[in-house]
């Protein structure tokens, strides 16, 4: 009963409009005065060290800065104008951009809303302007954004992780071939919907030289290293996440060089965008701390776990019931926010079930991403919305339905075949 009051009231302070750091840490409180009394909170600074001492949660602020950086130095434009030629005589066109370019990106920003926007600030007035349907364009770049989460490095697998105690690594690793896969799937939807209405695009005339090509790889080249060198590192064993962030922030100012974007200014920038990013997730990491606590003293994962037993629920209906749940707070709360207050109480029933933790970081990874694709507080659909005047939110909402579908589809696939997920992990770690 107290966790179910505990969350109505969760529910509730969201609705009414508090920032979500602030209702979580509030119900989080009421949760612990609930079960043990005011004396409860005397372990509040025990919750808050076990919140800041991790050395994990330190790649956070790493990944945001390698990306500000290159935001800051606008090659995101040149990574575009590198994909293009590549792209450009594939059904549907600069569209495929849209989805390669974020997929590209999304491997070095480690989130979505970065990604979403570094690719529409770009994509938008040029596709729009060359008569691409812009709602297709506009539906084509809120999806690709959500790729940012997926594709390591992902900071949300970093959250993730930190709640569950499971390895950065091979949650990178695992999030790989999910990614490269549903990229596919975005792309041979937009060829068929092409293929089927040829009006949607403006048929491409110009000729792509090999000059013109080489130009390309050579914009798309340095991306291409930094990837390399930053993910090679995590699965080579050379360096951990945070220390491959580092790697990262250092490559990504070496390329702001190359192209003589770099300066004290850009710096400046990205370092004030950095904190203010880093400090609202890590508000948020010690918000959901309380909250996980009081969970744990409630037993909510034990007696879930008590009655799964009980019930004989199968492995789809719980993995149903989580889409389901995830599904509900995905109106109206963002993907930390969900971590928190589901992973928790879930974690424990996933041992009793069979169910790895690896892939279930996955599968709530993607579950995220239909979150940042449901109104009405889905944050790619207006991170895309205000890139541009091209387009307003209700044009990206329908633009996103086909895909967010797309979405549906590919989680029943997780679950039908776990080994989408779990293949590369047990080529790279072994087991």
């Amino acid at each position: 009963m107290d966790t179910l009051v505990v969350f109505l009231l969760l529910i509730i302070l969201i609705v009414c409009g508090m920032w979500v750091q602030f209702a979580v840490a509030s119900a989080g409180l009421a949760y612990i005065v609930f079960i043990k009394g005011f004396s409860g909170l005397k372990a509040l600074g025990i919750v808050s060290w076990g919140a800041a001492n991790s050395f994990t949660l330190a790649a956070i602020p790493l990944f945001i800065f390698m990306a500000e950086i290159l935001l800051g130095a606008g090659l995101s434009s040149r990574l575009y104008s590198g994909v293009a030629p590549f792209v450009r005589k594939l059904p549907g066109g600069l569209l495929h951009t849209n989805i390669v370019g974020s997929g590209i990106f999304a491997a070095i920003s480690g989130g979505s809303s970065p990604t979403a926007a570094a690719m529409s600030t770009v994509a938008l007035p040029e596709l729009s302007g060359r008569g691409y349907d812009k709602r297709l364009v506009a539906g084509s770049l809120a999806a690709g954004g959500t790729l940012g989460i997926l594709i390591p490095p992902s900071i949300t697998m970093i959250i993730y992780s930190t709640f569950t105690e499971t390895s950065v690594a091979q949650l990178f690793s695992a999030g790989i071939v999910p990614g490269v896969l549903l990229a596919l799937l975005y792309m041979a939807f937009i060829a068929l919907r092409v293929k089927l209405n040829p009006q949607l695009v403006p048929s491409e005339t110009s000729v792509c030289t090999a000059s013109d090509l080489a130009k390309a790889l050579l914009d798309i080249l340095p991306f291409g290293v930094l990837i390399f060198v930053v993910l090679g590192s995590i699965y080579g064993g050379v360096a951990t996440p945070t220390e491959a962030g580092a790697i990262g922030v250092l490559g990504a100012s070496l390329i702001a060089m190359i192209y003589g974007k770099f300066s004290w200014a850009l710096i400046d920038q990205a370092v004030s965008k950095t904190l203010v990013m880093t400090g609202n997730i890590l508000f948020v990491v010690f918000a959901s701390m309380i909250f996980a606590y009081g969970t744990a003293l409630s037993g909510a994962g034990e007696e879930l776990v008590g009655f799964l037993q009980e019930a004989n629920v199968s492995r789809w209906a719980f993995l149903l019931v989580v889409m389901l749940m995830f599904g509900i707070l995905g109106c109206f709360m963002e993907g930390l926010g969900m971590i928190a207050i589901i992973v928790p109480v879930l974690f424990p029933a996933l041992l009793a079930l069979g169910i790895d933790p690896i892939w279930f970081g996955i599968f709530v990874v993607i579950l995220i991403e239909l979150g940042q694709l449901t109104p009405p507080l889905g944050v790619i659909l207006f991170v895309v919305a205000s890139s541009s005047k091209v387009v307003k939110v209700e044009d990206v909402v329908a633009g996103t339905i086909p895909f967010f579908s797309m979405i549906l589809v590919f989680l029943i696939l997780m679950i039908i075949f776990p080994e989408i997920a779990l293949f590369l992990p047990a080529i790279t770690f072994g087991g």
